[in-house]
């Protein structure tokens, strides 16, 4: 019997913290606020954006979407994620993807101040998170994670495979649980036998983009199967990585798609941005009062 780990109470957990948490900044007069950078037409991503957006009004956040239109240049997107850096009303920013072919992804997600970068796409995010430094975590990465803790999946000296090398999802998600002391085997579609490379794994991660790739003849008997992918249908239906009815009974457990890591995610954005409010806030009451008693500050 497969077990299903389901993410819509553990998101319910979350909200409900970054909830309080943002009431209590509220009371403060500091208003947590997120903003997400559009530059698609691409439907189902609005709908993502809605999503995050009506979340993020339920939980007491200030959401704007910029919406920069499906053929924004990198200088437009550039200069807005700048300018947003600069907004000491803004605390998180979002630059969601996909963005108008022909545009530097790479100089854009520089462009993200790694203060308010809370699904850590910024190099420097990565970079602090894999030296073990304070940073966000991609939301995503985090919410592997965040399931596996929850449904009491024990990582300490376990085999983990994860199928996928993004720097969204499947590098940050092998660091993580490499940190949380499993032992990490990254496949990707270069990997020249994938059965091989999952089959022996007790958690298998599986972040690839590709629907059904992975199969019952990939898990071994009891393996915890996390299920990232999140494929859009032109009927809407959303496809998992994972061809959940094969793997049913062999698995130990999986993710449901959607319903497993995709709630959780959103969930984690709300709370990074409680979280960089809180040190943003506190950072700049620390040099008011520095200049107010003559030290110099990081003016």
């Amino acid at each position: 019997m497969t077990r299903s780990l389901g993410g819509s109470e553990l998101a319910a957990t979350i909200r409900h913290d970054a909830s309080v948490a943002a009431a209590a900044l509220t009371e403060m007069g500091i208003q947590p606020k997120l903003a997400v950078v559009l530059a698609t037409a691409d439907e189902s991503t609005a709908w993502y954006v809605r999503s995050i957006a009506g979340a993020a009004k339920r939980t007491g956040i200030l959401c704007d979407v910029v919406d920069l239109g499906p053929d924004a240049t990198t200088e437009q997107i550039h200069s807005t994620l700048v300018d947003l850096g600069h907004d000491p009303d803004v605390h998180g920013v979002i630059l969601q993807t996909p963005l108008p072919k022909g545009t530097d992804l790479d100089i854009l997600r520089e462009a993200i101040t790694p203060d308010k970068d809370i699904d850590g796409a910024n190099p420097v995010s990565l970079g602090r998170l894999i030296a073990h430094l304070p940073a966000f975590a991609p939301a995503t990465a985090q919410a592997v994670l965040a399931l596996l803790d929850f449904h009491d999946v024990d990582l300490p000296g376990k085999t983990a495979t994860v199928v996928g090398r993004s720097t969204v999802v499947g590098i940050p998600a092998a660091h993580l649980l490499v940190q949380r002391d499993a032992t990490v085997t990254v496949c990707h579609r270069h990997t020249a036998d994938l059965i091989a490379g999952v089959r022996s794994a007790d958690i298998v991660v599986v972040a690839a983009g590709i629907p059904g790739l992975i199969t019952a003849e990939h898990i071994a008997d009891g393996a915890i199967v996390i299920d990232v992918g999140t494929t859009a249908t032109d009927d809407g239906e959303l496809l998992g990585d994972v061809d959940a009815a094969s793997v049913a009974g062999r698995a130990g457990a999986l993710t449901p798609v959607p319903g497993g890591v995709g709630p959780v995610t959103t969930a984690l954005l709300l709370n990074h941005t409680v979280d960089a409010a809180t040190t943003q806030s506190a950072r700049r009451r620390a040099e008011k009062t520095m200049k107010l008693v003559g030290l110099p500050g990081n003016d």
